[in-house]
């Protein structure tokens, strides 16, 4: 297994500990989608902002 096939399987294990986590203390759904979209928003403002960074370098 290489390292980045081993990252992807800690990444969907660590995914499905949280979401296990989250349910068990009475997150729904809705509340868990909200979330992982607040995380790709973060995720996606930090690749925009390097992006930026690049072209002004």
């Amino acid at each position: 297994m290489t390292e980045r096939e081993a990252k992807a399987r800690a990444v969907k294990i660590l995914a499905k500990s949280i979401y296990r986590d989250l349910e068990a203390q009475g997150f729904d759904e809705k509340q868990i989608v909200a979330l992982a979209t607040e995380l790709i928003s973060e995720v996606t403002s930090k690749m925009a902002r390097g992006d930026k960074a690049q072209q002004v370098a």
